[in-house]
């Protein structure tokens, strides 16, 4: 193969200085994914094998609550694995929709007898997060962590100003009076803000019940402070609903004495199969799409509200 002379291309390059612009714009692009993808690979787990001496795992809950499969997974495969000792939760969630974290804290329930179970905040563990947080034997927080927002919220768009100034309309053929109760084209009546209502009261009763069976504490002091208002890890400390002022480390440590380890303990995280750079593109496009499309879906969530 002839290979053209480098002052021959150097010259074409000077020729076509768009093509030369497009080729490296390329090559930063492609470098940069490749960055990307090696920079956000899952963090390795501590301990090669959950096999062997006894062991701390943690399990970590991260972000916006939508799902609980993957976190009931995790805990189901170290609830018979006689060498995890302990489960250190490492929450850093605002909360999030309701089924999926009733699921997780019911499920945190049954383990408590098998297992022991600490809940470590990060910077945030409020709302679902904190629902969550209370199923387990202990609480760890740090003196500034947001918790609290023991409430529910249901919130949707009203846009039928909006489509009348465009000259649309919605017209909707319903089975029952109340079929399109949360449609965002019509104002709710105010007979279907009691059923709303209702439902709300509902679902608070079940969280006060959850915060006071976990938490050991009485019902009436829980309702009292479960109005949606937020408290610094110090102040819920205070208030019963944390036990311990710490990190992460004195969590585990915490974890690791309580379950009769000696010396620095052993500590396992899931083990997560590192993406091909495909799987990173499609994960990334799929999570912006499904971040689109759930932003028009009306919901109850234990979810703290913050500016958007």
């Amino acid at each position: 193969m002839h290979h053209l002379p480098f002052s021959f291309q150097v010259a074409t390059m000077k020729k076509h200085p768009f093509v030369t612009g497009f080729i490296l714009l390329f090559s930063i692009g492609i470098a940069s994914i490749l960055g990307i993808w090696l920079f956000s690979s899952p963090k390795m787990h501590i301990g090669s094998s959950i096999t062997g001496s006894s062991k701390i795992a943690v399990v970590e809950v991260e972000g916006i609550i939508t799902q609980s499969r993957t976190i009931i997974k995790t805990l189901n495969s170290y609830k018979n694995n006689p060498r995890i000792k302990a489960i250190v939760l490492r929450i850093d969630s605002p909360g999030g929709s309701v089924g999926p974290s009733q699921e997780i804290y019911e499920e945190l329930i049954k383990m408590r007898d098998k297992k022991l179970i600490i809940s470590s905040m990060g910077s945030v563990a409020a709302s679902g997060g904190y629902y969550i947080a209370c199923a387990s034997n202990r609480i760890f927080a740090n003196p500034g962590t947001i918790t609290g927002s023991i409430g529910v919220i249901i919130e949707f768009a009203n846009i039928e100003e909006l489509l009348g100034k465009i000259g649309l309309k919605s017209v909707v053929i319903k089975s029952g009076k109340y079929k399109d109760i949360l449609s965002p084209t019509r104002e709710l009546g105010d007979d279907e803000k009691v059923l709303i209502q209702g439902v709300i009261d509902s679902i608070q009763n079940q969280f006060v019940d959850a915060v006071a069976l976990g938490r050991n504490l009485p019902r009436t002091k829980v309702a009292e402070i479960a109005d949606g208002r937020i408290f610094s890890g110090e102040q819920a400390k205070s208030l019963g609903l944390v036990d311990e002022l710490g990190n992460l480390e004195d969590a585990i440590n915490y974890a690791a004495e309580k379950a009769g380890i000696s010396g620095e303990p052993d500590v396992v995280y899931p083990e997560k199969k590192r993406p091909s750079i495909l799987d990173y593109v499609i994960e990334e496009s799929v999570s912006k799409i499904h971040e689109v499309i759930t932003r028009g879906q009306v919901s109850a969530q234990f979810l703290l509200q913050t500016p958007k």
